[in-house]
């Protein structure tokens, strides 16, 4: 029982010390927000572009090579 009483005053404590650090954070604007979200949409978009271009172009080369 008391590593039961122990453990909920360590979570107290864990959670306390958890909102304290929050905070001390700075969170973004709504508009940087977006921005920062257009930009990892584009990235991904592109780089899903590269992968799918570089599996088609490899596939052929690799159906050329085995005929």
């Amino acid at each position: 029982m008391k590593k039961i009483v122990e453990l909920i005053q360590a979570l107290k404590t864990f959670l306390g010390e958890v909102k304290i650090e929050l905070k001390k954070c700075t969170w973004p604007t709504r508009q940087e927000l977006a921005g920062s979200t257009m930009v990892v949409v584009i990235s991904v978009l592109i780089l899903g572009v590269f992968v799918g271009l570089s599996d088609w172009v490899l596939t052929g080369l690799l159906q050329t090579v085995l005929r």
